[in-house]
């Protein structure tokens, strides 16, 4: 657990949104934190003593976790979310990428250190075991301004998280009740 009296640690890390041909998109079952057992989009933290960019972080992070080389071309940023306090541990600056074409996936691929990747339905992610903030504001948020842009503010350093969508307009907070 993290010293009450130090500040948290900042984090910058890129998710990244793979689709297949039939529309389903790739998700990993994590076996190590943050968020172990539970389902997020592939992804990792840049690597800041290198200098490397959200784009690169990205790119990286799909070759590593999906095997796959991605051009900058088929990449969009999709949205950029900050978040304070996450589990109390951390605060994380997250570049949310989505891959814009269907991509196949080897078999051999679909399983590694970080956990087991998973095609899944957009309709049933909801039912899956995700991190609170993924569930109700960032799934939300990249569904809604999905082939646009968006960013996002969540606030979990206290017992209701707060967010609040500060692109395309700023809006007022939100509360989330805990599920």
């Amino acid at each position: 657990m993290t010293d009450a009296s130090a500040p948290l640690p900042y984090k910058i890390a890129a998710l990244c949104y793979l689709f297949d041909e039939r529309g389903r998109v790739l998700l990993l079952h994590r076996v190590k934190p943050p968020n172990r057992d539970l389902f997020s989009p592939i992804g990792g933290k840049l690597e800041q003593s290198i200098g490397e960019s959200p784009t690169a972080c990205a790119q990286r992070e799909i070759k590593e976790e999906a095997g796959l080389d991605i051009p900058v071309a088929d990449l969009h940023l999709t949205g950029i979310v900050s978040e304070t306090a996450y589990l109390g541990e951390t605060h994380w600056l997250m570049f949310l990428y989505e891959v814009t074409r269907p991509v196949t996936i080897a078999q051999e691929a679909m399983s590694f250190d970080e956990g087991q990747l998973e095609w899944h339905e957009p309709d049933t992610i909801n039912a899956l075991d995700l991190p609170e903030t993924d569930r109700s504001v960032i799934w939300p948020l990249f569904w809604q301004h999905r082939n646009s842009f968006f960013a996002a503010h969540i606030d979990c350093s206290a017992d209701l998280m707060r967010w609040r969508l500060e692109q395309p307009s700023e809006s007022p907070w939100q509360q989330v009740q805990p599920a």
